[in-house]
């Protein structure tokens, strides 16, 4: 039975601690499974990994799984997830794997895979992989029928070109780039001196310890970003995670742009059907209103809005992360594809922070507690059946992703399981700051009451 075989896969592909959590053993595996999953002989798989130090040991246990049920293998070498996905489609490969453990600190790893399409794979391609490693039903081959290692440097030029002409932008503009060591070090500040930007990198020397930075770029990890942008009187900074698929970006004051507000300027830009989670603001209805487009939710993760993308044909695609997805080019999040669209919209429109304040603000935070998984779901049992009862005016109760409560002044909170860290989530707006605090207060009291 599917709940007796142990769930491998978060919201964002396989990821824990290498050596304890993501062991050679595991990534072997995968590797066999993945090859047996899309038919073994003869198959194509990309393979691209990011800068960590335990990648290279991790993808040749995962080639050599591949190999032994027969598939080929296409090194990418150290690369950018978006270019994974993109190299996928291009190379009409049946799989992409990409080794990664995006935005987790130096000793995570992780491991992602991606459709054909550059769309990652569903919950239900996953569960497919999690019931083949348990079962052990792989393909194996005999020694005359091994697969074929190749690696492929020339994809990295194809997909540079590639994004700049999905963007039209003169180059009049001074962008710093903090990549935080990552896997966007080496792509992120040439695709964006190509526009004929005048560039300044920060932390742009691929290094899996992550010295100049945590990969996770949040306003704490990004102050030396704030500051030289200010100092240097550049128009924008930008900024990736640990496989770049994120970009988050820095107002020409110097400050870190609203999640949220970032989201709604860039929907706004391109109109149309946009697809975003539960947990992002009312702020990107308000904005899509001015251009007659539409919003539609889903889970919070970005396999999920892919998925909701492809069945409505919608036009974009994102989170309030700054993961977004650019359907028009490839169905894999791309944070320096993103980068660009932004810094497009600030060459035509004008200052960021200019473009940001006219974007209607309602208070926001975003908070965790701290939790063992195990008692994830009795918290959640509780906040599904208790919860709402605290909270006056209810409007509605929905559990597309976690628990959202709507109050009818427009107020609203969602609580959600952490799919990739030891947290439950609390995200909310209020129509007040103090409505907000007061519902942050009513939330993080009841969670931790439970605990």
């Amino acid at each position: 039975m599917d709940e007796m075989i142990p769930k491998l896969f978060g919201t964002s592909g396989i990821r824990g601690k290498v050596g304890t959590e993501i062991t050679l053993d595991l990534a072997t595996k995968v590797g066999m499974a993945a090859s047996t999953y899309i038919g073994g002989k003869g198959r194509k798989i990309v393979i691209g990994y990011d800068s960590r130090t335990s990648n290279q040991m991790v993808e040749n246990a995962i080639t050599a799984g591949i190999l032994q049920c027969g598939s080929n293998v296409i090194r990418l070498g150290m690369v950018p997830t978006p270019l994974v996905g993109y190299a996928a489609m291009k190379l009409k490969a049946d799989l992409g794997i990409m080794i990664t453990a995006s935005h987790n600190p130096s000793q995570y790893n992780g491991i992602k895979l991606w459709n054909p399409t550059g769309m990652a794979y569903t919950q239900d391609q996953e569960r497919t992989i999690e019931r083949i490693v348990h079962k052990k039903n792989f393909l194996k081959v005999e020694w005359e029928n091994i697969g074929k290692i190749e690696n492929n440097e020339s994809i990295v030029s194809e997909y540079i070109n590639d994004l700049l002409n999905e963007v039209d932008i003169k180059g009049n503009l001074k962008v710093v780039v903090d990549c935080g060591n990552g896997a966007g070090s080496l792509i992120s500040p040439v695709v964006i001196r190509k526009t004929g930007c005048h560039v300044i990198t920060l932390n742009c020397q691929p290094d899996g310890f992550f010295p100049g930075r945590n990969p996770e770029p949040s306003e704490a990890n990004l102050r030396e970003l704030m500051k030289v942008v200010k100092a240097t009187g550049a128009d924008i900074g930008i900024a990736h995670d640990g496989d770049a698929d994120r970009m988050i970006a820095i107002d020409n004051n110097g400050k870190m742009a609203d999640f949220d507000k970032l989201l709604a300027l860039v929907s706004h830009s391109i109109g149309g059907k946009i697809v975003t989670t539960v947990d992002a603001s009312f702020s990107v209805d308000k904005c899509m209103e001015d251009v007659g487009g539409e919003v539609i939710r889903t889970k919070v993760g970005d396999v999920h809005v892919a998925e909701v993308i492809v069945e409505t044909n919608a036009s974009f695609g994102g989170e309030p992360s700054g993961t977004w997805l650019h359907p028009d080019f490839c169905m894999c999040p791309d944070g320096i594809l993103s980068a660009l669209k932004i810094i497009q919209i600030v060459e035509e429109k004008g200052p960021l922070s200019k473009q940001l304040g006219e974007i209607p603000s309602y208070p926001t935070v975003r908070d965790k507690i701290e939790c063992e998984d195990i008692q994830k779901t009795l918290i959640m049992e509780k906040v599904k059946e208790e919860l709402p009862e605290y909270f006056d005016n209810v409007k509605d109760v929905n559990f597309i992703d976690g628990v959202r409560i709507s109050m009818k002044d427009g107020s609203w909170v969602l609580i959600r399981p952490s799919g990739t860290e030891s947290y439950i989530r609390i995200t909310l707006e209020g129509k007040t700051m103090e409505k907000a605090r007061e519902i942050r207060n009513i939330s993080r009291e009841f969670i931790e009451g439970i605990l």
